[in-house]
């Protein structure tokens, strides 16, 4: 039997292999009463999973937000996620699943909670036009590639909270951004994220640095873009880092993630001078310690755009 401390070093090694685990639950039914569909969430966002508590309704909240409960001394926001999906739970709103992600803490009310699963990004495919309005950043293969095989839907949280509690002011103001970026003529920064509600703030972060990008949608797209990029160099006769100025990804992708990617540029002597940097919502100092572990230059969580412009800058300086 292993001890609690083997399962948590299993857990955080994930990433060494392009794993990780994802918390399967069901939100309900159609408006037929049928499909309850699985629905997952990264283990690494959930801080912890209660019985559903009392909720203290708040006047004038947003649509599907129930309220906020007081968990040991917090205040957390708690918001119906089968009613923000657009299903109705057959037996009620019974589970609160806590989050901690993109530097906030809120709570997900849904029907039941089933299993945690062990999978490898390879198993996950970009939901990007499923019509899925995304909500659904990819689908899992819980089985593998295999005939039949049980579907989840992986929830972009980041979306959800960002409809359900709108970003006041700008994000990203162009005055305070600070200095523009001023690379070398013909590179650009390539970037990586599954999220389009992420692309688009990354791409306005970017053009307010006056920074050349090419966008793309998984790690898998990313290190197949960098090998034909470096191919084009090779032809002509230049170093690719004089193309690609900076690698910037995010950590959850499909197919492979943003700590695959980085090992296998630093790990290649063509890309290892490139330098990478880790945007992700997933924060604390067990995934910071990845990013060191695995060669990135940095690490800045989502999204706050003087953030990620200050340690753009500053990697580039180096």
């Amino acid at each position: 039997m292993k001890s609690v401390q083997q399962e948590i070093d299993e857990r955080t090694n994930l990433t060494n292999s392009n794993k990780f685990e994802l918390l399967l639950f069901r939100l309900g039914a159609d408006a037929n009463g049928e499909h309850s569909e699985l629905y997952g969430i990264n283990v690494f966002k959930i801080r912890e999973i209660v019985a559903m508590p009392p909720v203290t309704a708040v006047a004038g909240s947003q649509p599907h937000m129930l309220g906020v409960v007081n968990l040991r001394g917090q205040i957390i926001p708690v918001m119906d996620l089968p009613a923000i999906v657009g299903v109705t739970p057959k037996t009620g709103l019974n589970i609160m699943l806590v989050t901690e992600f993109a530097r906030t803490t809120q709570a997900f009310a849904v029907e039941s909670v089933e299993e945690i699963v062990r999978l490898d990004w390879s198993q996950v495919l970009t939901a990007e036009g499923s019509n899925s309005t995304g909500m659904v950043t990819s689908i899992a293969r819980l089985d593998g590639d295999t005939s039949g095989t049980r579907l989840a839907q992986v929830l972009d949280v980041e979306t959800i909270l960002r409809r359900m509690v709108p970003h006041e002011g700008k994000d990203v103001d162009p005055e305070s951004i600070g200095p523009k970026l001023a690379l070398k003529h013909g590179s650009f920064i390539l970037a990586a994220d599954d999220s389009v509600v992420a692309r688009n703030l990354i791409e306005q972060g970017l053009q307010a640095m006056n920074a050349p990008f090419v966008m793309t949608k998984s790690g898998k797209e990313a290190w197949d873009k960098l090998n034909s990029i470096a191919q084009g160099c090779a032809a002509e006769g230049i170093a690719i880092d004089d193309r690609v100025a900076l690698v910037l990804t995010d950590l959850e992708m499909p197919e492979m993630d943003g700590f695959t990617l980085t090992r296998k540029i630093k790990q290649d002597p063509r890309f290892s001078k490139i330098p990478v940097v880790i945007h992700s919502s997933l924060s604390g100092k067990t995934n910071e310690d990845h990013v060191k572990g695995v060669g990135a230059d940095a690490y800045v969580a989502k999204f706050v755009a003087e953030d990620l412009a200050d340690t753009i800058r500053r990697v580039l300086h180096k």
